[in-house]
């Protein structure tokens, strides 16, 4: 193992343990901890065997098992992309509301002269 693996592995740890100790992570869903889990897992083993990447890569029909993984990560920073875009919006939407609320309890009515 060469240290550029061994620093890819202690990144993701870190991130693994950052996530699963930030507070806000701990009111977020179980599937997503499992789902960053086993990234988790098969992060470390693409790293500590790249060349197995490369075999996925041609059954699925991809010529390297780094195209195959550059792939993948564009499809998931669209997805985390229109995830967040979602929930921006919906926040938005929220605030609007809310306003609105607040805006209709604090009404006052006109003096008519």
């Amino acid at each position: 193992m060469n240290w550029i693996q061994v620093l890819l592995i202690a990144s993701v740890l870190a991130l693994l343990v950052y996530l699963l100790r930030s507070r806000r992570s701990a009111r977020s869903k179980a599937w997503v901890k499992v789902g960053y889990i086993v990234f988790v897992i098969v992060s470390i083993y693409a790293i500590l065997r790249p060349d197995d990447t490369t075999v996925v890569a041609n059954w699925l029909g991809v010529d390297r098992g780094a195209d195959l993984i550059t792939y993948m990560l564009i499809v998931a920073f669209a997805f985390t992309t229109l995830s967040t875009y979602m929930r921006f919006k919906d926040i938005e939407l929220k605030y609007a509301r809310l306003a609105r609320e607040v805006a209709l309890q604090n009404a006052q009515v006109p003096d008519e002269r």
